[in-house]
């Protein structure tokens, strides 16, 4: 079974500093419809003004990534950790039994614009951590990329939760499958650029949630980016 979730229909919030898109409910956009699917429970899309930011706020038990897709993202925490990420880099705070943080456009001048995914962790209170990890496009071209994992596995950020993250760059024929485990779910969210999955044609900001088949199947792209999410369908 598959459910599409087009660009269009997601929660918007303009703060003139700020401009995000909401794949489900957060902050102020509320839709019953749209709470996640198993544990991931935010996707926002959100562009950042010039020296404008997120300043000090805190979190608790919740894996928290970051995927800068153009300009530069500054990060700081009460862990100690401070660094700018972008292009290729991808950030995981693991929030646990509690930690504060900022994140700020680094340019004076430029827009930055990146995607933060929250994953609901498998356990409750544990150490707070933060982990960094850079993947260059080459990596992702025509390929399914590993970037976050409960494992660490091939150099990818380790999220504590039975879920898989991957990127890939597609684009004329490539065509790639990712086999899917009984009793999970695929999530695909398309960054940039047109890609059909399963049969169904997508474009950017568009997404698809599949269930109910051993292999999920991405082609037809162009000039695509996408994250694929494997997910333990009951969010455990």
């Amino acid at each position: 079974m598959n459910t599409i979730r087009r660009s269009q229909s997601r929660g918007r919030a303009e703060h003139g500093w700020l401009s995000s898109r909401h794949t489900f409910s957060f902050g102020g956009y509320f839709d019953p419809r749209h709470m996640g699917v198993g544990p991931l429970r935010v996707i926002n899309e959100d562009r950042v003004q010039p020296g404008q930011g997120f300043g000090t706020h805190g979190h608790r038990d919740m894996e928290i990534v970051s995927y800068v897709l153009d300009g530069a993202l500054e990060h700081r925490d009460s862990l100690g950790n401070g660094s700018v990420i972008r292009y290729g880099d991808v950030q995981r705070m693991s929030a646990g039994s509690g930690v504060e943080h900022s994140e700020f456009n680094h340019s004076a001048s430029e827009p930055v614009h990146f995607l933060q995914i929250w994953i609901e962790p498998a356990a409750r209170g544990i150490a707070p951590g933060y982990e960094e990890a850079h993947f260059d496009a080459a990596s992702k071209r025509g390929r399914l990329r590993l970037i976050a994992s409960p494992d660490g596995a091939d150099g990818s950020v380790t999220i504590h939760q039975d879920a898989r993250l991957y990127a890939a760059i597609l684009d004329g024929d490539d065509r790639v499958e990712h086999a899917l485990g009984s009793g999970r779910t695929a999530y695909v969210h398309v960054i940039r650029g047109r890609v059909t999955v399963d049969g169904q044609p997508l474009a950017e900001g568009d997404a698809i949630t599949v269930t109910g088949t051993e292999t999920v199947a991405l082609a037809e792209a162009r000039d695509s980016e996408v994250l694929l999410f494997d997910l333990p369908a009951d969010g455990a």
